[in-house]
């Protein structure tokens, strides 16, 4: 009678750890796809970005430093190597773009140019799905990361090395607004 209890013990804990570790790595691959959902994203800023600066080159030569800023900006989110370092580049990214859609106030002709126009239109949209990408990804790695630290999963994550994952967040000087100076 022992026997078949510890047969059952051992039979229970076999698919408590086949159970956890499929979890970990649906999870984990849930991870990576989410990220790859805003890489792409970022992507399509990235390409856009030289597009917005020549149209606005045209009409704020004066804005030189701010032109150089976003594609300093841009430059350092693509060469950002983890997650942490993407971020941060990202949060200066949008900084940089908030303030270039804010010179075109003073820039009447900037304003109205359909080219202009066209591309605030795109970047916005891209922004929206930059934003629901970040989401997605935050709530999978909160999932994620409360697998890894609960019982009986964090042995699971000891044993296999399943390691907690970064937040994508914004900070908090990035939620205020932009300040613009025509001096």
């Amino acid at each position: 009678m022992i026997g078949y209890i510890i047969l059952g013990l051992i039979i229970l804990i076999i698919l408590g750890l086949i159970y956890y570790y499929n979890k970990f790595i649906k999870l984990k691959n849930q991870v990576d796809e989410s990220w790859s959902g805003i890489d792409v994203q970022l992507k399509r800023r990235y390409d856009l970005i030289p597009n917005l600066v020549e149209t606005v080159k045209g009409y704020a030569k004066h804005e030189k430093e701010t032109l150089e800023n976003v594609i300093k900006a841009r430059n350092m989110a693509m060469n950002a190597t983890n997650i942490e370092e993407k971020a941060q580049a990202e949060n200066m990214l949008t900084g940089a773009l908030k303030t270039i859609f804010a010179l075109a106030e003073n820039y009447p002709d900037l304003k109205a140019n359909e080219n202009f126009l066209n591309l605030q239109n795109t970047l916005n949209e891209i922004e929206d799905n930059i934003q629901n990408a970040r989401r997605y990804y935050n709530a999978v790695v909160r999932d994620y990361n409360i697998l890894c630290e609960s019982f009986p999963s964090v042995i699971i994550a000891n044993m296999f090395n399943f390691k907690k994952r970064e937040f994508f967040e914004i900070e908090e000087k990035e939620r205020e607004n932009v300040k613009v100076s025509f001096s």
